[in-house]
């Protein structure tokens, strides 16, 4: 294992390589390969796609490669430790912080929340960490960066982990532990395990590679659909239509794609290029943000999910607060911007 790590010089240099010529390999690719003609719709929808695809999955490989490494220290029962004893508001600040780097999504719900309720972690500080660990995790906000520019990602960050700390906040306030579904609330206070192996530097390396093997196998779908139609957007929507339809004086345009939204089945790596396509055809950013957060943080396959473990009032409880978040972030940004 010594020196593992050498091998990767060459694979950076590599990568290095492809990022600062993709938008020329993207021109040779479409104009001169497949010889189409400049400026139709057609070639404008391929250009956006490949280029696009480049730009995302470079930029993916390198991001999750970085926060598999940084992962390696927090493991599932360290999260735990970190967050037991913790009082509300704080519990929340730090559960949303801690979503951001820990490699959990909405379909690892269940058992990270029946671990947290084992631990004797407050349920709204559970909720804080679940609404943050999807809406803001490393992929969602690498392509934002990537997309939109630093301003917009540090919006987005900003304003998801606003809702998270509040929707959490006001959720522990509610005392909704009742709603929990019969079995969940008979669960046993677990004692945490201070049991930790010491990772040597290429073990750290090596949690890496297999965060980008298993994330990118995993998300790889749902990142070429989301951009298919962030591409078609792009290439045959009329640039006027969009906007006209849903601009900054459409009072309902914002609940309207929070609406839109939550049915979709789609995670951030889907929804980021369509709302960027959405943005570019001139959707306010308040309303394509919007759009984007329902898809992750209220997508109707993650309720069901959810419902295995929380009773209907619960849930319609944590849909409103939830969306009722998103919709005010959404026209405040809409007024600001």
């Amino acid at each position: 294992m010594r020196n593992h790590s050498i091998i990767y010089i060459p694979i950076l240099l590599l990568w290095i390589f492809l990022y600062i010529y993709k938008e020329a390999s993207t021109n040779f690719v479409v104009y001169n390969w497949l010889s189409m003609p400049y400026e139709s719709n057609l070639s404008n929808t391929i250009w956006f796609f490949i280029s696009t695809l480049q730009k995302i999955f470079l930029l993916l490989i390198l991001v999750v490669f970085l926060a598999g490494i940084v992962r390696s220290w927090f493991s599932p029962e360290k999260t735990r430790k970190f967050l037991e004893g913790k009082s509300l508001f704080a519990g929340n600040v730090m559960a949303s912080l801690l979503g951001i780097v820990t490699p959990f999504c909405s379909c690892s719900a269940i058992p990270l929340f029946l671990g947290f309720i084992e631990a004797g972690i407050p349920i709204g500080i559970t909720f804080s960490f679940l609404v943050a660990a999807p809406m803001i995790n490393e992929v969602a906000v690498i392509m934002l960066f990537s997309l939109f520019g630093w301003q917009v990602g540090v919006i987005y960050i900003l304003m998801g982990l606003l809702i998270a700390i509040t929707a959490g906040w006001i959720i522990g306030r509610l005392k909704l532990e009742k709603w929990l579904q019969d079995w969940v609330q008979n669960l046993k206070f677990e004692e945490i395990s201070n049991d930790t192996k010491r990772l040597t530097l290429d073990d750290r390396i090596h949690a890496g590679t297999t965060a980008v093997k298993e994330i990118i196998v995993m998300i790889w779908p749902y990142v070429i659909v989301g951009i298919a139609v962030g591409a078609l957007v792009h290439g045959y929507v009329p640039n006027d239509s969009l906007a006209s339809l849903i601009n900054k004086s459409t009072w309902y345009s914002v609940p309207l794609a929070v609406l839109v939204g939550v049915p979709l089945y789609a995670c951030s790596p889907g929804a980021v290029p369509i709302a960027y396509a959405l943005i570019e055809k001139g959707v306010p950013l308040g309303t394509a943000l919007a759009f984007m957060m329902s898809v992750i943080a209220i997508s109707l396959p993650e309720l069901i999910i959810l419902k295995k473990v929380l009773k209907l009032p619960f849930i319609l409880t944590f849909v409103g607060i939830i969306a009722a978040g998103i919709i005010i972030v959404g026209y405040l940004l809409n007024i600001l911007l």
